[in-house]
């Protein structure tokens, strides 16, 4: 009896090792393959996210880097114009460097100086400085263009993952239950689609809130070269004002 019950256990181990050592594809076709549908799903909307932050970031920083380099080059060429009272020629300058977010800013106020026809007082000066803050608020929203998609990416990518992953966690449960086994190859499978959403949704996140706080910092150095440039711009004015 005692024998007849030790193989009978024996038996069972045998089989659940046989069970344990089934093979798991653990590849990315292999994973793909028996995931579910809802999985499948969350693993698209996270595709869809990836593509739309790496949209943005190429967008900002092609926007970026010709905002940079056409301000470069206007700064010295504007600077040369006013000092010798070349307003129409500063404007010109101005319309030519239509990426550069100081030409737009200086252009408006210089627009709205010229448009006073040679009264120079302290209402003009106050109109072109209202001017020139119109301007900012304008070209501090198209910096900001496309930011606001990468923050929601980084905060709402891995949440997105850990619900796929919740999802798995609970079908390998289900498939223990079902098939009355707590071998750990009833389950590897499944736990290990699961983990694939939370690791693509970080994935996913990390380059989406680094490139969000880099982008934020050149939009903060970019708003003070703005407000510096319009500074340098009403103390033109006063100046001008003084001469006449």
């Amino acid at each position: 009896m005692i024998l007849a019950q030790f193989a009978h256990l024996t038996s069972q181990a045998a089989n659940l090792a046989m069970f344990d050592d089934q093979p798991v594809d653990f590849s990315l076709l292999g994973l793909w393959a028996h995931m579910g549908y809802f999985a499948k799903g969350i693993a698209v909307v996270l595709f869809i996210m990836s593509i739309w932050s790496l949209a943005v970031m190429i967008d900002r920083y092609l926007y970026f880097s010709a905002a940079r380099k056409q301000s470069r080059e206007f700064a010295p060429k504007v600077a040369g114009a006013l000092k010798d009272s070349k307003l129409d020629e500063a404007i010109k300058i101005a319309d030519r460097s239509k990426k550069s977010h100081l030409a737009e800013v200086v252009q408006a106020g210089l627009q709205e100086f010229k448009s006073v026809g040679g009264a120079v007082n302290e209402e003009t000066i106050a109109s072109a400085e209202r001017a020139l803050e119109r301007a900012e608020a304008i070209v501090h929203a198209k910096l900001k263009r496309g930011l606001s998609v990468l923050a929601t990416v980084g905060a709402t990518a891995p949440f997105v993952g850990l619900l796929g992953t919740v999802m798995g966690i609970l079908n390998a449960f289900q498939q223990i239950a079902v098939q009355k086994s707590s071998g750990i190859g009833a389950v590897a499978g499944g736990i290990s689609e699961a983990l694939v959403t939370t690791a693509f949704g970080l994935l996913v996140a990390i380059p989406a809130v680094m490139t969000f706080n880099y982008f934020s910092g050149r939009v903060e150095a970019f708003d003070v070269e703005m407000d510096n440039s319009s500074s340098e711009l009403v103390d033109y004015f006063i100046k001008q004002s003084h001469k006449r």
